[in-house]
């Protein structure tokens, strides 16, 4: 497994952090797509786009290009989360790639994950409807219980054979990341702006991508 597209992608993902804190809105529009194409290419000589690596592949090809629609003007935002929303969905699909296993430990992460829907999802609404956004209260909500599911799926890799220790814990460290990201993301959005708070996501959510893409490289070459 070469390392040095993933060295690249820690490169341009910094350089998008550093052009989000500067507003340097011409390398950020550079170097947040070009984080992704790099992983891409990770995935691409680790074991080709294709296979088992396939809804993997797919589900960055999804989130790429709703890192696009979220540059774009804000009109644009419902294509992002929907094109997040299948990168999600294709992720789901590549966590669980043997039959649903249910047991005590999915049961918690179940009441974990629903106890913090049901703090965050109120106060997103909330804020939708300050903001005369309405018309998102029902996207948004489909969008978080499709990623609670990514979450769930990620954690449940630890109970899935051919899930290595080692690929189960960078899984459940990328779906808990991104779950972050989004989080800050949308309460930055939509609930109230916070110092930083844009870093906070590009840094969460780069980092989440990462974990999810290296846990199924692990997956695909350690069986």
């Amino acid at each position: 497994m070469p390392y040095y597209p993933i060295i690249i992608a820690i490169i341009f993902a910094i350089l998008d952090w550093i052009s989000v804190w500067k507003k340097w809105t011409v390398l950020e529009y550079v170097t947040k797509p070009a984080t992704m194409l790099a992983l891409l290419w990770w995935i691409w000589l680790s074991g080709g786009l294709g296979g088992p690596m396939l809804w993997f592949t797919v589900g960055v090809v999804f989130c790429l290009a709703g890192d696009i629609f979220l540059m774009l003007p804000k009109y644009l935002f419902i294509f992002g989360l929907l094109a997040f929303l299948v990168g999600q969905i294709c992720y789901i699909v590549g966590f669980s790639d043997q039959a649903p296993y249910f047991n005590l430990f999915g049961a918690v992460i179940i009441i974990i994950l629903g106890i913090y829907m049901g703090w965050l999802f109120p106060k997103l609404s909330n804020g939708l409807k300050t903001i005369g956004k309405k018309q998102l209260l029902i996207p948004v909500f489909i969008y978080a219980m499709v990623i609670s599911v990514m979450v769930y799926s990620a954690l449940m890799t630890w109970n899935r054979a051919g899930w290595p220790d080692v690929a189960a814990l960078f899984a459940s460290i990328g779906a808990i990341l991104f779950y972050a990201s989004d989080s800050i993301l949308a309460w930055n959005r939509f609930v109230k702006t916070f110092p930083n708070g844009r870093i906070l996501n590009m840094m969460t959510y780069h980092l989440g991508q990462f974990g999810i893409v290296f846990a199924a490289i692990l997956h695909v070459t350690l069986k």
